[in-house]
């Protein structure tokens, strides 16, 4: 009886399975690892030695992850970097749709951030193809959490524009970004990557350059726009990732608080909020200093007390 219920579920499961997967092959995105092949996981092993075909940004890198992870890949190796990108999306697509599974490999990461793999996916997910993901390694994410910078909301700009004119003007875009950024650069034009930073941000914004993570060589530079660009002069190697504190709220005009300013403390009160704790709610939400709001209610609210300076 067990064996028959157990080959019942067994036979559910495949049913399900059956009817939400689309017809055709399946796309699996596997993120390399960025440094050390030991950050490889088993999946991935297992993905390389199985996949019928394997898309990879460079198939020479590829065949040296699978050596260190001591996997063979049996599968047919086509190269898939950015000048090809485009030329080999219908040959895949037509793999995909026949019913054969292909793997896509980046050098390194996750492929489609700032790597190939956009186009394939954008394809596969129109012809009705299934698209799967296998997780793993990534630089955005890791130099953000080494970073110390707020990591709750931010976004990536991937690399920036190498003319110097296309990049000013992108900086000046970004430059009352709240969010924290991350951006990918080349040791190259590090150095005047950053000194344009901290020309459009000030220099005084607070970032952190990672440079070679994972790797033998890593390094996490803090400091501000201006100290890490007088750094960078020095010309240091690896690959980079640029962590950049966001743009601090706009400070509001301490005559024009007054009013509100009155209103939301005695909100506050009336909520049993004390007075000077208050004052500091407000006036951390305006953007203004805690003795801007104590003088702005006192103007507003003649029954203030002295003895309430904050």
């Amino acid at each position: 009886m067990e064996r028959a219920i157990q080959g019942s579920r067994a036979a559910e499961r495949a049913r399900d399975a059956g009817a939400a997967r689309p017809a055709g092959g399946t796309l699996t995105l596997a993120a390399a690892p960025i440094g050390r092949p030991q950050d490889a996981s088993p999946r991935l092993a297992a993905a390389l030695a199985e996949a019928p075909i394997v898309a990879a940004e460079d198939t020479h890198r590829l065949l040296r992850l699978a050596s260190a992870l001591g996997v063979r890949v049996t599968g047919r190796v086509v190269s898939y970097w950015d000048h090809v990108e485009a030329e080999r999306v219908p040959g895949l697509l037509a793999e995909l749709t026949a019913g054969h599974d292909v793997l896509l490999v980046t050098d390194g990461g996750m492929p489609g951030v700032s790597d190939p793999g956009y186009r394939l996916v954008a394809a596969a997910a129109q012809a009705g193809i299934r698209v799967s993901v296998l997780p793993g390694p990534s630089a955005v994410t890791a130099a953000l959490a080494v970073s110390g910078l707020p990591s709750d909301r931010f976004c990536f700009e991937g690399f920036p524009p190498r003319g110097q004119g296309d990049r000013a003007r992108r900086f000046a875009e970004l430059a009352a970004e709240p969010r924290t950024l991350v951006l990918f650069e080349s040791r190259r034009r590090l150095a005047s990557t950053l000194a344009a930073l901290a020309e459009a941000f000030g220099p005084g914004r607070a970032a952190v350059v990672c440079r070679e993570l994972t790797k033998t060589h890593e390094e996490v530079r803090r400091g501000t726009l201006g100290d890490l660009a007088a750094w960078a002069q020095t010309g240091p190697l690896g690959e980079i990732t640029i962590v950049v504190a966001g743009a601090p709220p706009p400070r509001a005009d301490p005559a024009e608080i007054g009013p509100r300013a009155a209103a939301d403390v005695a909100a506050r009160e009336r909520a049993g909020v004390p007075r000077k704790a208050a004052m500091a709610e407000v006036a951390r939400e305006l953007g203004v200093r805690t003795r801007d709001v104590y003088d702005a209610v006192r103007r507003h609210r003649a029954d203030l007390p002295d003895d309430s300076q904050a």
